[in-house]
């Protein structure tokens, strides 16, 4: 396949692509169930997302939701270069913040109802990550921890780390969704941490030396 760059044809690099890209390049050419492959393989870490960033697991659903159908609406906007988490969480990111603007501070405080037992897997193993192997021992309390100070980070910091570590999006990839610097994004990160470990020993637990280290580029 060929693809149209500044009005000529110009082949491209095959070595670059990723399996996300050669299911785009399948929904192109027409195939709908590459779109099915996409959903399945995106819409859990999609949820997980935006749950954590809203606390609303119907708008989290809707917005989901609303990804894919926009992931389907502009799949020939996307060029398969390895880059697919990048595009498609920037679109989920928009959306969110789309959302935000048009709802009251109100309705986005909404209690939220227990998330899914897939989403708790995640949060366990975060937990699991930020402690000491002598503080694992109930998980559930630590991962309400977590769950909780998540909600009291900045924004920015909270949207770093749920993409990075919900969404599975690389750092260099949150950084051009986010539009900063890589040494931003990677400062967000570690700010998180550091306020997720301090929450962490105010109630006794201590954080592991090796989770959660800041130099990694996508989630362990």
């Amino acid at each position: 396949m060929e693809y149209i760059v500044s009005g000529s044809f110009q082949p491209l690099a095959i070595h670059s692509m990723t399996d996300d890209d050669r299911l785009m390049i399948r929904l192109q050419e027409g195939d709908n169930t590459a779109f099915d492959e996409l959903v399945d393989l995106y819409q859990s870490p999609l949820l997980g997302f935006f749950i954590r960033n809203t606390r609303d697991v119907q708008l989290s659903e809707d917005l989901t939701q609303d990804t894919l159908i926009k992931l389907y609406q502009q799949s020939w906007d996307y060029l398969p270069v390895g880059r697919f988490r990048g595009w498609l969480f920037r679109i989920a990111r928009n959306l969110m913040i789309d959302d935000i603007r048009r709802k009251t501070n109100d309705a986005l405080v909404r209690a939220v109802k227990r998330p899914r037992d897939e989403e708790d897997d995640v949060l366990y193993r975060i937990a699991g990550e930020m402690t000491s192997p002598e503080d694992q021992a109930d998980q559930r309390e630590v991962a309400k921890l977590v769950e909780a100070g998540l909600q009291q980070i900045p924004e920015e910091q909270r949207q770093t780390f749920t993409l990075h570590h919900y969404g599975g999006v690389s750092l260099p990839e949150i950084a051009q969704i986010m539009d900063v610097p890589l040494p931003t994004c990677k400062s967000r990160l570690r700010l998180a941490r550091e306020k997720l470990a301090e929450i962490l020993r105010t109630h006794g637990i201590t954080s592991s030396s090796e989770g959660l280290s800041d130099d990694s580029e996508s989630p362990g």
